[in-house]
């Protein structure tokens, strides 16, 4: 059945794709890509070694990176604790991206694992993680 211009009332062709090759250009080769990135900690008087507790990698091409700081980039926690009083370290999530790979897709499966792992950590440990996801150099 058509109406009075000719029109079947059939709903067009719906083209999904990823527009963001618009703005940032073709990219030919794998590309590094934050996924999370936050911080871990625990009290100071807690001799841990939270890098060697962690596995580097949370899957094929995902790498846990783990740097200790000199001091929280924050004087409290939210629970009031002196951010003093523990040691802290920056957790990032990097992932190589192949092209045409989504890195948003791949972070419910990689947080997943990470919480895991996170969740197997000695009492005392605490973590503020966010998403990310940015292109490492831009």
């Amino acid at each position: 059945m058509s109406d009075e211009n000719g029109d079947s009332g059939a709903l067009p062709d719906v083209h999904v794709r990823d527009d963001r090759d618009l703005w940032e250009g073709r990219h030919e080769g794998p590309r590094a890509f934050k996924l999370l990135q936050g911080y871990i900690w625990h009290p100071r008087e807690n001799d841990l070694d939270l890098a060697g507790m962690l596995p580097r990698e949370l899957g094929q091409d995902v790498h846990l990176l783990i740097d200790a700081l000199p001091q929280a980039p924050f004087t409290f926690f939210d629970d009031g604790t002196l951010s003093a009083t523990q040691q802290v370290y920056q957790l990032t999530v990097l992932a190589i991206v192949q092209p045409g790979q989504d890195p948003a897709r791949m972070l419910p499966g990689v947080a997943a694992l990470l919480q895991t792992e996170l969740d197997s950590t000695p009492q005392g440990v605490g973590w503020e993680l966010m998403e990310d996801l940015r292109e490492v150099g831009s």
